[in-house]
Formats: structure tokens, sequence, C-alpha cells
């Protein structure tokens, strides 16, 4: 148990032979004290059939654990990520791994040491793979990435092999959005936005059909003089950019003024609108939009301190 992980390590790491540990299952306990009572009652009425039959069964077991250990020996973890998600939502670690020595590796699975009964299989395929695992959250920020292992029973399930890899990468949470709450704040400033949609007042220009479109934009006489399926995209104004400013979230505690702030650059982003974070202390982020430009809002709301 030396080289058992008590601190985080930087990936890639390699499951050496000292770091693959084997015990037996409790099918291959049972397993023993059948071969036991076997051998004890050959060397009782001096049986060399049985004796015979029980050391085989024995040499085979003992290959067994063995085989368990060589399924893991060599496998290399090379990196652990999982997109951001809001707190509460579960997130889904993947985990990849490679194998370069072309044993073939069967049975292979990855759990939080934590939470072994939430499994994922490692299927490699031409040596590499990886495994996907829910990792439940429950609130904003880095959260350290918990201590994986890699097990399997294979070949016989008699002896379970695993090892330990702990990521040093830490996964972030976004902040739980607020479920309800009052609008999104209007724009301001003079840059106005526009951008081209299904309907609206004014004609922007033609464009070909695509499946999908409506058959109420169609336009139907240019179509005709052109002898092609012509579409009409409007100019649909979208206002000013949208200033998302701590200062104007309008409630007294921390959290809640994070969750609006949450809630409104979901809001924003789905609506196409720019928008630009104001937080105390800091520079503002934006204006943009884009999920770059929202992914560096929610990443800022949810490093906010806790005090």
């Amino acid at each position: 148990m030396l080289v058992r992980p008590r601190s985080t390590e930087a990936l890639p790491v390699r499951l050496d032979r000292r770091r693959v540990y084997v015990l037996p299952t409790r099918f291959g306990l049972f397993y023993g004290a059948l071969l036991a009572a076997m051998l004890l009652g050959a060397l009782n009425y001096n049986n060399n059939p049985a004796l015979l039959l029980g050391l085989l069964l024995a040499g085979g077991g003992l290959a067994s654990l063995v085989a368990a250990q060589l399924q893991l020996t060599g496998l290399e973890v090379t990196g652990v990520e999982a997109e951001p998600v809001p707190a509460g939502s579960a997130l889904v670690l993947r985990a990849h791994a490679r194998a370069d020595d072309g044993r073939e590796r069967r049975g292979l699975r990855v759990a939080a040491e934590r939470d072994p009964q939430r499994t994922a299989l490692l299927d490699l395929d031409h040596g590499k793979g990886e495994a996907r695992l829910d990792i439940p959250t429950t609130r904003r920020g880095w959260h350290r990435a918990p201590r994986l292992q890699v097990a399997t029973t294979r070949p016989l399930g008699l002896a379970r092999a695993w090892g330990l890899v702990w990521p040093a990468d830490p996964l972030l949470v976004y902040p739980r959005p607020e479920p309800e709450g009052p609008p999104l704040p209007s724009g301001s400033g003079d840059r106005v936005q526009h951008r081209l949609h299904a309907s609206g007042d004014d004609v922007h220009h033609l464009r070909q059909y695509r499946p999908g479109d409506s058959r109420r934009t169609i336009a139907w006489k240019a179509s005709a003089r052109r002898d092609t399926l012509l579409v009409r995209e409007y100019d649909e104004p979208l206002g000013a950019d949208v200033v998302l400013d701590w200062a104007a979230a309008g409630s007294a505690d921390r959290e809640a003024r994070i969750a609006r702030l949450a809630r409104w650059v979901d809001e924003a982003e789905r609506d196409g609108r720019r928008y630009r974070l104001v937080l105390p202390g800091q520079p503002p982020i934006g204006p943009g939009r884009g999920p770059h430009h929202r992914h560096a809002c929610l990443r800022a709301l949810a490093l906010m301190p806790d005090d």
C-alpha cells in the first residue's frame, strides 16, 4: 500500500505491477474453500486422481490471479476531463486510457473510490478508449477530481485486481441558475443589433429554400420568375447590448445574485443578444456572445468568493 496515491498526481499515470492490488472475490474464496476440502479428502482417502485434479484446479486459480493483474499492468490513464454543468447536475467525467503493449484487455471498469457502486465500462479499441462516469455536484466552483479506481475480475472472476489514480486537474461547476425571476434587463448604449430571422417587419433579402423553412416565408412570385424556391429573410432588430450588472441584480443574498446573473447569461445567449457582465472587483467581461463568452461569464460567477 506504499504506492497508494495519497495526493493528486499529474497525468498521464501508468499502472505498473506495484500499483496493482489483487484480492480474491467471494466466488474466489468459495472456490478456495472447495479446493481445500477436495485436497483434504483426497489426502485422507489416498485418492491420487482426486489429488491430481485438486492440484490442477489450484494451479488454474493461481494462474487467474496473475492474469487478473496483467489485465491492468501497463495500462496508462492519459487524461480526465468534464464539461462544466450547473450545480446540482451530474458531471460527465471522461477518463481516457491507453495500452501500448498489444495485450487484449477485457472487463475493465472505472469507478470513484468513494462511490464504487457507480461504475463505467472502459472499452479499449486498438489500445485506446475512454470511460464516462457521472459525478454528482452540489455547489459551484472548482471541485477536486475523485480518486479513480480501475478494476477487473477477468478472466475467471476468482480475483479482483484494481489500481488507483488521483488526477490533479480540478473540475469546474457553474452556479445553478435561478428558476424564476425578473426578466432580462433592457439593453443600453448606442449599438443596436440586428439578426436575420424568418419573421419580422423589413425584408432583408431572398435566399434559396432550405429543408425546414416555413411555407409562409416562401416568395412565390420571385420563385416563379427564377424557377426555384426562394425564401424571404427579415432584418429583426434586437436592441442594444445588455449589461448584466452585479449591483442591478436586486437581491440581498450573494448566492441569489449569482444565480440570477447566471440565468440572465443563459437568457441573453438563448436570445442571441450581446451582453456584458460587470462584477465587483473584476474588469467587465464583454460585450460579446457565443459559447466562449458564455463560458467566461459563468466561470467568473462560479469562482466568485463565498463571502
